[in-house]
């Protein structure tokens, strides 16, 4: 799974029809949201820094998820975008949270294991699990 990272409103400009997870690096304005989703029309979820989460504005969140756009709380730990423009999620990951999903484990259990041992947030895990269900 890629992440594309987001850091600054030019950036918008530059996301590809097929970009479906974005992670935004930047407060970002109600307008730009409406751009991110003109940019991107698959777009299907949003990772947002903690501190810019709460205060996200309510206009450009209500738009994104009317139009099927989840908001995921969480951050991209040990990212370079000078290096790559996306943040990849290892199929290992992936791989990883299925075999615990086969052993019965719940998703709270599955989220907080997954979180520790790859620092992807708890919420982006629940993501993962939701897209492979």
């Amino acid at each position: 799974m890629k992440i594309r990272i987001v850091s600054s409103k030019d950036d918008i400009n530059d996301l590809t029809r097929n970009d479906q997870t974005i992670h935004l690096a930047f407060r970002a304005s109600s307008t730009d949201m409406f751009r991110l989703l003109k940019s991107s029309p698959r777009l299907r979820a949003v990772q947002v820094p903690p501190s810019y989460y709460k205060n996200m504005p309510n206009t450009g969140r209500t738009f994104l998820e009317t139009q099927g756009v989840e908001i995921i709380e969480g951050d991209v730990w040990g990212h370079r975008k000078d290096i790559d423009e996306y943040y990849v999620i290892n199929d290992k990951i992936i791989e990883r949270i299925s075999n615990l999903q086969s052993d019965g484990l719940d998703v709270e259990e599955i989220s907080s294991r997954i979180s520790w041992e790859s620092k992807l947030s708890p919420a982006m895990v629940n993501y993962i699990i939701k897209q492979s269900a």
